[in-house]
């Protein structure tokens, strides 16, 4: 068992943490604002604050799930990889998406970075 794909693992989830509390801190203030000066109807502005919120808190759930597995991992648990695979899936479809439909804005590579660690750190034998 390599134990540098347990600290891609490790990476990945310390990243996913640390743009879940950008996104959430700091892009939510910049949300708020914006949707303000647009003078978008309170209900719809609610709306997507709260589901700018989620997604800031599912990326906060990832990344303590993604530290978890591979935290046991280095203590030589054996712990299944699909977790981190199905996570490491989300991130990289989610950003391929988000970087094609921006005319490849280069902020999306926030998902593709860790979901590549994570395929790499996931696939790792034995598991």
């Amino acid at each position: 068992m390599a134990r540098w794909r347990s600290v891609l693992g490790l990476l990945a989830g310390i990243i996913l943490i640390l743009s879940s509390a950008a996104h959430s801190l700091l892009g939510g203030e910049a949300v708020r604002s914006q949707l303000a000066a647009a003078h978008v109807p309170s209900d719809l502005a609610l709306g997507l604050r709260v589901s700018w919120h989620l997604g800031g808190m599912a990326t906060l759930t990832f990344g303590v799930i993604v530290i978890s597995l591979f935290v046991r991992r280095m203590r030589g648990e054996s712990v299944s990889a699909l977790p981190a695979l199905i996570i490491a899936g989300g991130e990289l479809a989610f950003g391929t998406w988000a970087l094609l439909t921006s005319n490849f804005d280069p902020f999306f590579l926030i998902f593709i970075v860790p979901g590549l660690l994570l395929a790499v750190a996931g696939f790792a034998r034995p598991f």
